[in-house]
């Protein structure tokens, strides 16, 4: 697997992983949990303590203690770098890869994997304020295309995604990037004659 090295303009200040699939009803169980999936992404700024983490989440420090142990039981995140604060060794973690991803063949314990959590639906949420203030913007469109197109397109899309999480994160505002491809029963016309 490819190793980033981060810099300023490239967030996040430690080095991780592009890609890691998740190939285990546990690790798929790590993300599916709103207040992990944020803490991932803030992780994604740069490595923080757990002390910062409550801050930014405002939740107590031994709530999120445990669901950063989850994820790091898990692989999701790892210690980068410590420092001694008083008498304390005080832990910085950061992600191990910029993308998580389920993985398309079977677990290598044969277990079933759990369906991951549905990102549309955390968009829909996060985007109605967006949506009532005349500040989101979307697209949705449809084309009849085969399996094997749909999934080279969702390449270039993970590219996209890519860019997105190693855009410099140093303006006021947080922004949302949904984005997705999937089938649908949408109609068609018929084949012309």
């Amino acid at each position: 697997m490819l190793v980033c090295s981060a810099v300023a303009d490239n967030p996040p200040d430690y080095e991780l992983a592009d890609r890691m699939a998740l190939s285990t009803a546990a690790e798929v169980r790590a993300i599916g949990h709103p207040l992990r999936t944020t803490i991932l992404q803030l992780l994604h700024e740069r490595a923080a303590t757990v002390t910062e983490l409550a801050a930014a989440v405002e939740r107590p420090k031994s709530t999120v203690a445990h669901h950063v142990d989850v994820l790091t039981r898990n692989g999701l995140l790892q210690v980068v770098r410590t420092r001694k604060v008083r008498a304390i060794e005080e832990r910085f973690y950061g992600r191990t890869a910029r993308m998580f991803y389920v993985a398309a063949e079977p677990s290598p314990a044969g277990e079933e994997l759990p369906l991951d959590f549905n990102d549309f639906e955390v968009a829909a949420r996060e985007s109605t304020k967006a949506f009532e203030q005349g500040k989101l913007w979307g697209f949705i469109r449809h084309a009849r295309i085969s399996e094997d197109q749909a999934s080279q397109f969702w390449d270039r899309i993970a590219g996209l995604v890519d860019e997105f999480d190693q855009m410099p994160r140093s303006a006021e505002t947080v922004y949302g990037f949904a984005i997705g491809i999937y089938p649908t029963d949408h109609p068609t016309l018929p084949t012309s004659k």
